[in-house]
């Protein structure tokens, strides 16, 4: 048993949208490799077995164990580098294949609070352009910043569902947000067959858009669109069959070469499940009109029903809503004046959300410019986090 004192590390806890993630600036860390990622499980408090992350700044959810990291761009046109990292719950893991798009509206706030990007003094400034390059993605994210007197304004009334007090809104625009890993459509259609051995055969829109997400029909999988937390992640079953279609989509998407490789690479692809409107009521008891929303969408992140919606899969929704023929605008109506919506309004479980997409053809093949959306992010604590020292000495290389 070691009687070293605790190492301490300065962070910066931040909510972004509906996640919570811990900041760090990227010379306090240890260069990438083992002594990172132990010293950031530790932090979140992973893994750990009971799923709880008791002794750990995570909050046991997707939503709520995650990291940033943040250092001054030296990239031409860019303010901020943001790499992002997943980290399991239960297993020593971190998964960092992709972004986090609701934590994506923090950090802008984040690094102006660091002083890696300057605000004048001079109370001239109302709004801070940042231009953040998301490392996993290399993609860029235009963060539009509210000042108040030379500081990042937190407080207003910008109400997002599934966070609970009003804040300053904070527009993001998702610059060419198809994934970087291939084709925004990986097989070339923008409805495929899935063939989930032992599961079933669904069609599936199979999109690298903000993240690489499959999306299904609600009523294919035997669901409604109106579903809970609690009606997905309390059915084992049910949670089984979504990783398994999630494990052989990631392979018909080319992200991965065989199923079993889809147990280290949790955070993408992403699964969802779409329905056309309907009433329900969400999470907060907050009714939802049918007459109010485009279409209902639900999705799974790190295998469990997200409580309202990951931002880069709100991204996936808007860009898959604006090309015809998918399983999303098909949900929202398909022809007519739906059928390349600027913007859709979604049901979601804990509410509603706008999201809006540019696409357009370019020589037979679609493309996205850009996807839009609105979040608010908050600071909830600074200082430092403390973690064992045989955490470093252990895993130093």
């Amino acid at each position: 048993m070691s009687n070293q004192p605790q190492i301490r590390i300065p962070a910066t806890y931040l909510r972004g949208g509906t996640s919570k993630g811990v900041f760090f600036h990227a010379p306090d860390l240890p260069a990438a490799g083992p002594a990172r990622d132990a010293i950031l499980l530790r932090v979140l408090g992973s893994p750990d077995p009971y799923g709880k992350q008791i002794d750990g700044l995570g909050n046991a959810s997707s939503s709520t164990s995650k990291a940033v990291i943040l250092s001054k761009s030296t990239r031409p046109g860019h303010d901020v580098d943001y790499l992002f990292g997943q980290v399991s719950i239960d297993q020593s893991f971190i998964d960092w294949s992709g972004n986090c798009g609701n934590l994506s509206a923090a950090v802008g706030p984040c690094a102006i609070h660091l002083g890696l990007v300057a605000v004048p003094q001079d109370g001239t400034c109302t709004v801070r352009t940042v231009r953040i390059w998301q490392a996993n993605t290399a993609k860029t994210i235009v963060a539009h910043v509210p000042i108040t007197n030379g500081q990042v304004q937190e407080t207003g009334d910008f109400a997002l569902d599934g966070v609970t007090f009003p804040a300053a809104e904070v527009p993001l625009e998702f610059m060419e947000p198809a994934d970087g890993e291939g084709a925004m459509f990986p097989t070339g259609n923008v409805v495929d067959d899935l063939d989930v051995p032992g599961v079933g055969t669904f069609k599936a829109t199979l999109i690298n858009a903000g993240i690489p997400t499959i999306f299904l029909n609600a009523a294919d999988i035997g669901c409604t669109g109106c579903e809970l937390q609690g009606d997905v992640n309390e059915d084992q079953a049910a949670l089984a069959r979504f990783e398994a279609i999630r494990a052989w989509g990631a392979v018909k998407m080319g992200l991965i070469n065989q199923v079993s490789e889809a147990a280290t690479r949790q955070h993408t692809p992403k699964v969802a499940f779409v329905a056309p409107p309907k009433d329900y009521v969400s999470s907060s008891g907050k009714p939802v009109k049918a007459a109010d929303v485009d279409l209902l969408v639900r999705a799974l992140s790190m295998g469990k029903l997200h409580h309202a919606m990951m931002g880069t899969a709100a991204v996936a929704i808007g860009t898959a809503a604006g090309v015809p023929g998918t399983l999303v605008n098909l949900a929202a109506g398909g022809g007519g004046r739906h059928a390349v919506p600027r913007s859709v309004v979604f049901g979601h479980p804990s509410g509603t959300l706008r999201v809006g997409a540019e696409a357009k053809q370019e020589n037979g093949q679609w493309v996205v410019t850009k996807a839009l959306m609105s979040r608010s992010a908050r600071i909830l604590m600074e200082g430092w986090v403390r973690v064992p020292a045989e955490v470093l000495s252990q895993n130093s290389l």
